[in-house]
């Protein structure tokens, strides 16, 4: 386990590990955002990593969202500078070629649900608590939420979460698809763990390429999307692990990938 400021660090084979760091709530205050990304651009950066889970420390929070002390000075001038630094992070997230997993451990407000929001999948404690109150603070979601939350649980709850503020539980959130799976909080990091095992032991191409699909459906028009389907299948065609893949289809036994 290695300490970059406010995150640990961990690798495990081809899995790296974030743990967000900043007691007692795990706020997102510029420096533990400094401290994310350095972390997430060290894994980006390393070709064995394919796989990064992001975790809060302790059993209580993921990631207690912005530091409200830093929203006081703000102006429109400053608080420009302030937001993009945390899309500039969340992009490293959202553009990487590595899958990520939110292992959401405990409460996951604001900011922390944008960090989750951000991850490819979200597997949460059954004590979870997961939420944008921003509209509470005069402010709106920042970091995010208002453009990836629709996309991922539909306007309607969007639209719920983000006017009331309110803070809703593991189950109510899985069942609006903000979740992907709930499990007891002393099984998480095992059952975070079983499902990275499982992808990756999937072509790690393949992967790529399909993170970057699924990103173009939701930034696209349809028929513009269906397009950068065909390039990204065909890019797929061309690669040792399709061979790998049918050939091991047929000798029915499990694939070696190579990522060729």
């Amino acid at each position: 386990m290695e300490n970059l400021g406010k995150v640990d660090l961990e690798v495990k084979g081809n899995m790296g590990k974030i743990i967000i760091d900043h007691p007692p709530a795990n706020t997102l205050n510029q420096n533990t955002l400094g401290s994310l990304s350095n972390a997430i651009q060290y894994l980006n950066c390393n070709e064995s990593i394919r796989i990064i889970i992001i975790s809060g420390k302790g059993d209580k929070f993921f990631a207690g969202g912005a530091d409200i002390k830093e929203f006081g000075p703000l102006n429109q001038e400053t608080g420009r500078i302030w937001i993009r630094f945390w899309h500039e992070v969340f992009r490293k997230i959202h553009y990487s070629p590595k899958i990520f997993i939110a292992a959401i451990n405990g409460f996951a407000l604001g900011g922390g649900c944008e960090l989750a929001l951000a991850c490819d999948l979200r597997i949460a404690a059954e004590t979870a608590k997961l939420g944008q109150p921003e509209v509470n603070y005069g402010i709106i979601p920042g970091g995010g939420g208002t453009q990836r939350l629709p996309r991922i649980v539909g306007i309607g709850w969007a639209k719920e979460l983000i006017f009331t503020g309110d803070i809703i539980d593991a189950r109510e959130a899985y069942r609006m698809g903000l979740v992907n799976r709930v499990v007891p909080l002393h099984k998480l990091e095992e059952e975070v763990e079983l499902l990275a095992e499982k992808i990756l032991k999937k072509g790690p191409i393949a992967l790529r390429l399909a993170k970057e699909a699924i990103h173009a459906a939701m930034e696209l028009p349809l028929e513009e999307g269906l397009k950068r389907e065909i390039e990204l299948f065909t890019q797929a065609c061309g690669t040792e692990d399709k061979n790998e893949g049918a050939q091991a289809f047929f000798e029915k036994r499990a694939p070696k990938f190579k990522g060729k």
